[in-house]
């Protein structure tokens, strides 16, 4: 069956490597979960100019044409592998030529959600290397971007979503993302208002505990209404937001933020927070942008 036109899709980058298909089966299960179209997107590098010559036959045009076979080999592989797990879920597929991060970024302008791999987060240099492309499409991304990382996670059961609250804009929408995932998914969720001290010592601790209650109520309980069927937890928890949270996410089923919450940096493309988490975090991350970004 094909989708109407103006139906977003799920798109997820494509790894050539076979062995990586967590973040691929994660983003056909979500739209399966959602009955979504699922696009899957594999970028290939541009030539630079200095490399293009007049020549007929190069070694680009040679390394170029074996590039292009990679890639079109790995989209058939995933749209196989997407066909046996969900052989209900419409899939198209793009191989496009470019940055991968300007690729993904375009795509996700007209996405539902976007899903990413990120694979061996636990050494630096490939952290370095998925967060320098992630980190700019979550930044300008108008849809849900997760981040999967391709490792071993066992969630909890009953299943588990953690929602990070703060009381800001973001936030809130990602509590709204989260209630609906948890629906999705028959999950339960966590939320937490994670309650730094500041670093002199807050002048009434007990009222500024307080204060962070009445936020974290304010932003959930209400919007529990809606979601009768989702088991909802919420506390209060003092330390830092990060550890706290990637703590949280042991083993949950994901881990959502908003993409900035209160007192950021205006000139960092994502709050210290959003971009903490997707270091540090053991599950997927769903990083949740406000409607009007």
């Amino acid at each position: 069956m094909t989708s109407p036109p103006d139906v977003r899709p799920i798109v997820v980058g494509i790894d050539p490597d076979p062995s990586n298909r967590l973040a691929l089966a994660w983003a056909a299960d979500e739209a399966d979960r959602r009955r979504l179209p699922l696009r899957l997107v594999h970028t290939r590098q541009a030539p630079p100019a200095r490399y293009r010559t007049a020549e007929p036959t190069t070694a680009w045009d040679t390394w170029d044409e074996a590039l292009r076979l990679l890639g079109t080999r790995a989209l058939e592989q995933a749209e196989a592998f997407v066909g046996d797990r969900r052989p209900h879920v419409e899939v198209s597929v793009l191989l496009a030529e470019g940055d991968a991060a300007a690729v993904l970024r375009g795509q996700a302008q007209e996405a539902a959600a976007l899903v990413l791999g990120s694979r061996h987060l636990t050494a630096v240099e490939e952290l370095a290397r998925s967060l320098a492309v992630a980190v700019p499409i979550i930044a300008h991304a108008h849809c849900p971007v997760i981040v999967v990382r391709e490792a071993e996670h066992v969630p909890q059961q009953p299943p588990l979503l953690v929602v990070g609250v703060d009381g800001s804009p973001d936030s809130q929408t990602a509590v709204d993302y989260a209630f609906e995932e948890a629906a999705l998914r028959g999950a339960g969720l966590r939320a937490l208002y994670v309650w730094h001290p500041p670093l002199l010592g807050a002048l009434d601790e007990q009222a500024a505990q307080e204060e962070c209650h009445r936020l974290l109520s304010e932003t959930v309980v209400g919007r529990s209404a809606a979601y009768p069927d989702v088991a909802l937890h919420h506390e209060v928890v003092r330390g830092h937001p990060v550890k706290v949270l990637t703590e949280a996410s042991a083993q949950t089923l994901g881990l959502v933020v908003g993409t900035r919450g209160l007192g950021g940096f205006t000139g960092l493309l994502l709050g210290s927070v959003s971009q903490g988490v997707l270091h540090h975090a053991l599950c997927p991350v769903m990083v949740v942008p406000r409607p009007e970004h």
